[in-house]
C-alpha cells in the first residue's frame, strides 16, 4: 500500500497539499492497477463490489423492523417506497477496513463506474462510511496514467439523480420478483423466479418456439441451371461456367420460400412449381438455347462499422468466439480493470478525437495510407435514452498496444482482438466494387418463355474489410468480404446451358434465438438496458427456463406454464411495449423529468383506473394450477402438463414423464404415441411377498431398472391435519448382466434390497451397493470396488474390512483407458489437440489441461471444436473467477435521501 506521508503542494502526479487521499474502486484489480498511477499520499482500496442491498431473507432484516409488514419486501410501501438496507455479511470485515482508513484521510475520492450502477455503488459508500471529510465523485472510462491523473484534477459531486434511477429500478424489481415470484411457487413449482426484464426474454424464446410448433413446412420446387459463357479473345483460361436460377416462366414469377405463410399457404399470383412440373419443365428447356437478355451493373459500396458497444460485442463474441454474454462481459471486465479497453458498459459508438487520432494512425501503419479516408469518420448513438456521455468499447490509451504487444493469452487475448480490430476498422475507407445483376432468357420445347437470374459481386477496394468483417447470425447469408465472380457478358451473348436441374425445397421455421440474436431482440424492442442483458441470460439458464441446443435457445415446458400464467393473469408485466414504457419512465427518472415516489405507488397501488401489482397478486384463487400448466398436443387428446417434478404426457389419466432434453416442437403427436408406447415395455413381475407391493421392470432414461408400485391413499379431507411426505417407492437399477426382457422377480427382490447393511468399521456403517460404475463396497466417504457383481449379495464384514485396509486403488480391476469417442482439433486458445471422452459424469471435452462436461443439449455425435471452445473457456473462467455468495448481515436502515 502506498506510504501516507504525502507532499505538500499539488504535484505533477496530481497529488494536493493536506496529507492522505482515499480512494475506493470496486474491484482489488482495478485498485492494484490505479495505485500505480498515483502518487504516495494515495490509498487506493476496494469495496469488493456493492457493499449492502434490501434483506434477501428474514434472519437479514434487523430487530427492530421484523415486526412491521414490509419487512421482509425490505421496502415500505406505505411511506414513500424507503427502502431498507443490509451491509452483506461478507463486506462487513471490508467496511470496517475502509472506515479505519477513511479516519486517517483528509479526502475522499469515491472512483466506481461511471454508469448508473456505479454512482449508486459510491452513494451506498458514502452513506455507510459517513466521512467527515470532502467527498468527490472521480470518474473514467478507462483505466490509464492520463485518464486517472486528469480524473483526480477535475472531479464532481455524487450525480442523485443517477443515484434515484438506480435505487428506483432496484426497489422495482424488487416489488415486481418478491410479489410476482411467490405466485409461480404455489401454481407451477417451488423456487422460480419472475423479472422485470427476464420474464419478457423468456416470453419471447417461448413465443418463437410457439411459431415453431405451429409452423406448417411448404414444400416448393425451382430448377437450377449450370451455364458456359462465350469464350472471347484474350481472355484465356478465364472461367466461363457460371449458375443462375429460374426466376419466372411466361412473365409469372415462380414462387420462393419467402412466398408462403407460416400456416404453408402461398401469397400472390404466382407459379408454384411441385416436382413433377419443375422435372417436367427442366426436362423440356434441357438443350435449348439461350440468351442474356439483359445486364445491370451498380457501384457497391460498404461503410465501415461502429465500434463496439455492450451489446454488439456481445453478439460479436457469440457469433466469432462462441462466448456466451456473461462469459463476455467477464473478460471485459479483466481487460478494463488492467487498463488494456475502455469501460464496457456503454451505449455509445464515439470515438474521443485521441482515439480516433489512434485509430487512423495505426490503420494507416498497418495498410496504408490509401486505407485511411482524408476526413475522421464520426459515429453518432443511435441508442433510445442513451446513458451518459461514454465512449464506446475501444483499446485504452493514446496509442493503440496491438494484440501481440499486449502481453494477453487465453480469452483476454481473443477478445482484446476483436475489440482492437474492430476499432480500426471503423476510422478506415469504405469497400467498394460492382455488383452485376445477369438476366437469361429462352423458350422450352413446350413454347414456355423461362428467365433465370444471375447475380455476382466484385470486391475492387477491400477498405475496412482488410482489418474487420462482421459475423452473421444466419449461417446461409454471404459475409460482407464474399464475393461471386461471373464471367464477362454482354447483352444478346448466346450461353449453353451445360445442365438444368429441378431442386426441391422446404419451408424452414423461424431459428430460434441465440443469446447474440436475443440480446438484439431485446435491445431493439427498448426493453432492459446492455449492463443487465449478460445477467439476464445467465438467470433464464440456470432458472431451467431455457436450455442450449448448440447455440439455440430451446423454451423448457417450464417456461411454457410460467409464461401462460404471466399472460393469463399478469398480462402488462410481460407486454412487449409495456415493459418498454417503463424503461422510459425509468430513463425520465434519471434526467430529473419525473417523480419516482409518485412511478412507484402508480405501478404498485394503480391508478387512472389500471391495477397495480398490489392488487393483481392478491387474488390467487382465480388462478387455476392446472389450466396454466397444461398444453393440448394439436390433433390429439394428449396434454402436455407440467408438475411440481417435471413435465409429463397425461392421456385419460395415463401418464409417461417427457425427455428433459426434448424440445417443444419436437413433441408431436407422433412423439407423444412413441413415448406411451415405450411405457407398454413395463414388466409386471410379481408382488413383494414381504410388502404385497407389485414390481415392475421399466425403461427408464439412465437405463432398465426395477421398482415397486405403491398403493394410492386415501384424500385427506382433515385440512388441519398436519400433511406427511409421501412415501417414495424403492427403486433399483439392472446390473450390467441383466436385462429388461430376462429379470426376474428374484433378481428385483435382491436389487431392490440394495444398499445392503454389513455392519459397523470403527463406528461407521458399511454397506455393499450398486453404482454407476459397477459394485462396490461403502464406509463412510470411503469406497472400495468389488470384482464381481454376484460379491454385492454375498460379502461379507470381514470380507470388506480387508478390503478397507488396502490401499484405494484407482481403475482397481477396471479396463486400460478408452480411447477418445472423437477427435475435434486443436483449441484456439491453447492449440492443444481438444477431444471428446467418456467420464465417470458423462461425455466430456478437454484439451490435456482442462476438462468441461457436456451439456444436456450437447450430442457426441455433433458437437463442433467451435462449441468443445467455448465450453473450455467457461470453465476455465469458472475455476479462475471461483465464486460464492455468502449470507448478509443486518445493518441500520438508511436515512432519507432528503435527510442525508
Amino acid at each position: 500500500m502506498p506510504a501516507k506521508n504525502g507532499t505538500t503542494k499539488r504535484g505533477q502526479d496530481g497529488s494536493g497539499a493536506g496529507g492522505t487521499r482515499l480512494v475506493i474502486v470496486e474491484s482489488p484489480a482495478k485498485a492494484k492497477t490505479i495505485a500505480g498511477y498515483l502518487g504516495g499520499n494515495y490509498v487506493v482500496e476496494s469495496s469488493i463490489g456493492h457493499i449492502r442491498d434490501l434483506p434477501s431473507k428474514a434472519a437479514d432484516i434487523p430487530p427492530k423492523y421484523k415486526g412491521e409488514a414490509w419487512a421482509k419486501l425490505g421496502v415500505d410501501v406505505d411511506h414513500d417506497f424507503e427502502p431498507l438496507y443490509v451491509i452483506n455479511t461478507d463486506k462487513k470485515q471490508q467496511v470496517t477496513k475502509l472506515k479505519k482508513l477513511l479516519q486517517d484521510a483528509d479526502e475522499l475520492f469515491l472512483a466506481t463506474d461511471e454508469d448508473r450502477e456505479g454512482e449508486a455503488i459510491a452513494w451506498h459508500l458514502r452513506e455507510v462510511l459517513r466521512p467527515k471529510v470532502p467527498v468527490r465523485r472521480m470518474v473514467f472510462h478507462e483505466i490509464t496514467r492520463d485518464a486517472i491523473r486528469a480524473a483526480v484534477e477535475s472531479p464532481r459531486d455524487l450525480n442523485l439523480r443517477l443515484v434515484d434511477a438506480q435505487e428506483t429500478r432496484r426497489i422495482l424489481d424488487r416489488l415486481y420478483g418478491y410479489e410476482v415470484s411467490p405466485v409461480l411457487w404455489k401454481k407451477v413449482m417451488p423456487k422460480l423466479s419472475a423479472g422485470r426484464v427476464q420474464s419478457v426474454a423468456t416470453r419471447l424464446v417461448v413465443e418463437r418456439e410457439r411459431e415453431r410448433i405451429a409452423f406448417v413446412s411448404a414444400s416448393y420446387w425451382d430448377i437450377l441451371a449450370d451455364f458456359l459463357a462465350p469464350l472471347r479473345d484474350g481472355e484465356g483460361d478465364a472461367p466461363r461456367d457460371f449458375q443462375a436460377r429460374l426466376v419466372s416462366v411466361d412473365g409469372k414469377r415462380i414462387a420462393q420460400g419467402r412466398d408462403f405463410t407460416a400456416q404453408g399457404v402461398l401469397r400472390g399470383d404466382l407459379r408454384h412449381l411441385d416436382e413433377e412440373s419443375a422435372r417436367g419443365l427442366a426436362d423440356r428447356l434441357t438443350g435449348r438455347p439461350f440468351a442474356v437478355s439483359s445486364i445491370e451493373r451498380k457501384p457497391y459500396t460498404r461503410k465501415p462499422y461502429p465500434p463496439f458497444r455492450t451489446t454488439t460485442l456481445q453478439q460479436e463474441a457469440s457469433r466469432k468466439l462462441g462466448f456466451s454474454a456473461k462469459h463476455t462481459m467477464s473478460v471485459a471486465q479483466k481487460l478494463y480493470e488492467n487498463g488494456f479497453i475502455t469501460y464496457m458498459r456503454t451505449d455509445s459508438v464515439t470515438l474521443s478525437e485521441t482515439a480516433i487520432a489512434a485509430a487512423r494512425s495505426q490503420a494507416a501503419a498497418l495498410y496504408g495510407a490509401e486505407y485511411v479516408p482524408a476526413k475522421p469518420r464520426v459515429y453518432q448513438t443511435k441508442v433510445k435514452n442513451a446513458q451518459e456521455a461514454h465512449e464506446a468499447i475501444r483499446p485504452a490509451g493514446e496509442t493503440f498496444r496491438t494484440p501481440g504487444e499486449t502481453g494477453l493469452s487465453s480469452d483476454q487475448f481473443r477478445l482484446y482482438e476483436l475489440i482492437w480490430k474492430r476499432t480500426i476498422a471503423s476510422q478506415m475507407k469504405d469497400a467498394t466494387g460492382q455488383s452485376v445483376s445477369v438476366r437469361i432468357t429462352g423458350t422450352s420445347t413446350g413454347g414456355e418463355q423461362a428467365e433465370f437470374a444471375a447475380t455476382g459481386k466484385i470486391i475492387t477496394f477491400y477498405g475496412f474489410l482488410k482489418a474487420y468483417v462482421e459475423g452473421l447470425d444466419d449461417p446461409d447469408a454471404d459475409r460482407d468480404d464474399r464475393e461471386r465472380r461471373l464471367p464477362k457478358l454482354e447483352e444478346d451473348d448466346s450461353v449453353t446451358a451445360t445442365s438444368v436441374d429441378a431442386e426441391g425445397h422446404s419451408t424452414r421455421p423461424p431459428a430460434r434465438y441465440t443469446e447474440a440474436s436475443l440480446v438484439k431482440e431485446l435491445e431493439d424492442r427498448e426493453i432492459g438496458r446492455p449492463s443487465t442483458y449478460a445477467s439476464i441470460m445467465g438467470t433464464i439458464l440456470d432458472r431451467g427456463y431455457v436450455f442450449k441446443k448448440g447455440t439455440a435457445l430451446v423454451p423448457a415446458f417450464l417456461a411454457f406454464a410460467v409464461v401462460q400464467l404471466l399472460e393469463r393473469h399478469f398480462a402488462n408485466l410481460v407486454d412487449y411495449d409495456f415493459t418498454a414504457r417503463m424503461e422510459d419512465c425509468l430513463d425520465s427518472i434519471a434526467r430529473g423529468e419525473a417523480e419516482r415516489v409518485l412511478w412507484l405507488r402508480r405501478f404498485y397501488f394503480g391508478g387512472n383506473g389500471d391495477e397495480g401489482l398490489k392488487e393483481l397478486v392478491s387474488d390467487l384463487d382465480e388462478i387455476d394450477a392446472k389450466a396454466v400448466s397444461s398444453f393440448p398436443i394439436k390433433g390429439t387428446d394428449i396434454m402436455v402438463r407440467v408438475g411440481r417434478y417435471g413435465p409429463y404426457l397425461d392421456r385419460d389419466g395415463e401418464r409417461v414423464n417427457i425427455p428433459e432434453d426434448l424440445a417443444p416442437d419436437e413433441l408431436t403427436a407422433e412423439k407423444a404415441e412413441e413415448l406411451f408406447n415405450q411405457m407398454s415395455t413395463d414388466r409386471e413381475l410379481g408382488k413383494d411377498p414381504e410388502t404385497g407391493h407389485t414390481i415392475v421392470a421399466k425403461a427408464g432414461r439412465f437405463g432398465p431398472y426395477v421398482t415397486e408400485i405403491l398403493p394410492e391413499e386415501p384424500a385427506d379431507t382433515d385440512k388441519k391435519r398436519t400433511k406427511k411426505a409421501a412415501p417414495k417407492p424403492r427403486t433399483a437399477s439392472l446390473l450390467k448382466s441383466m436385462s429388461l426382457e430376462m429379470v426376474t422377480i428374484e433378481d428385483a427382490l435382491k436389487l431392490l434390497s440394495l444398499p445392503r447393511v454389513l455392519g459397523e468399521i470403527d463406528g461407521e456403517v458399511v454397506t455393499a451397493q450398486n453404482g454407476r460404475y459397477g459394485p462396490y463396497v461403502k464406509k463412510g466417504t470411503d469406497s472400495r470396488s468389488l470384482q464381481s457383481e454376484e460379491e454385492l449379495f454375498t460379502i461379507t464384514l470381514e470380507q470388506a474390512k480387508e478390503l478397507f485396509a488396502q490401499p484405494k486403488q484407482r481403475g482397481r480391476g477396471r479396463a486400460a483407458a478408452a480411447p477418445p469417442l472423437r477427435e475435434l482439433g486443436a483449441d484456439p486458445v491453447s492449440g492443444k489437440p481438444v477431444v471428446v471422452k467418456e467420464g465417470r459424469f458423462g461425455p466430456y471435452v478437454t484439451d490435456g489441461e482442462t476438462n468441461a462436461s457436456l451439456r444436456r443439449e450437447d450430442q457426441v455425435e455433433s458437437i463442433t471444436i467451435e462449441r468443445a471452445a467455448a465450453l473450455l473457456a467457461e470453465r476455465r473462467e469458472k475455476v479462475a473467477s471461483g465464486g460464492g455468495g455468502k449470507p448478509k448481515t443486518p445493518a441500520r436502515r438508511r436515512t432519507a435521501k432528503s435527510r442525508s
